[in-house]
């Protein structure tokens, strides 16, 4: 079970977070920052997206088209979403 969390938890460490929104800061400042804040609580969708395909595609698939068509499905999910932001915004 550790294992398992983990694998789930590791990956979701902010590292490139971190870095990116130091960089936002530092450039743009703090208004700016605070807008890459927001956009990021939305992009938790297409991430939830790809974690459930994978989950769906991998009781009927083998593991490598499995990924495939999940970030596939990350891929349109995050298209619709800059689509969405840029429409918005």
């Amino acid at each position: 079970m550790g294992l398992v969390i983990k694998a789930a938890l590791i990956p979701l460490f902010p590292t490139f977070a971190l870095i990116a929104h130091y960089i936002v800061a530092s450039e743009r400042g703090i208004e700016a920052l605070r807008a890459t804040i927001i956009f990021s609580m939305w992009s938790i969708i297409p991430y939830f997206v790809y974690l459930v395909s994978l989950w769906y595609f991998t009781g009927m698939m083998r593991l490598p088209a499995a990924f495939v068509g999940s970030v596939a499905c990350w891929g349109i999910s995050a298209w619709v979403l800059i689509i969405c932001w840029i429409k918005l915004h």
